[in-house]
């Protein structure tokens, strides 16, 4: 399917900053920790999601609009700002990648095939990370 991304999600926060290249960049509006496993089983019958607490932010100074999320190295989920338009079509999928301003900085997320744009595991590596809210933290690359 050849077509503008943008068409398919909603909540984008800044459509010309976040279309500038051609796909469409895809903000963070939350991040989480795990902060209790979940489990999987065989069947599906056993299945329960792992509890959660937010990340706390902070602005770096008080007239600032927009809070930091001081990340250290480990494991935490992604929300975005961004969803799916309801009236997408039932079968689209959206591919999604790490920005490579990310990668640059020893962030990564797995590339996925979605057809919600749910919480997505972030990886944090080195020193850690500072991350400002509404930053662009991946992008659709494709539709299915």
């Amino acid at each position: 399917m050849q077509a503008d991304p943008a068409r398919f999600v909603e909540g984008v926060v800044h459509e010309p900053t976040q279309t500038e290249d051609g796909g469409l960049d895809l903000t963070v509006a939350a991040v989480h920790e795990v902060t209790a496993p979940g489990r999987v089983d065989f069947g599906g019958g056993e299945l329960d999601p792992a509890e959660t607490d937010l990340h706390p932010s902070e602005k770096r100074d008080a007239d600032d609009d927009y809070e930091w999320w001081h990340l250290d190295a480990g494991q935490y989920l992604l929300e975005y700002n961004e969803s799916v338009a309801t009236d997408a079509p039932a079968d689209l999928r959206l591919g999604v990648q790490t920005r490579d301003e990310l990668l640059a900085r020893g962030a990564f997320h797995p590339t996925l095939r979605v057809q919600e744009l749910d919480r997505v595991p972030l990886s944090v590596g080195g020193t850690g990370l500072r991350l400002k809210e509404n930053a662009r933290v991946s992008t659709v690359v494709g539709l299915d």
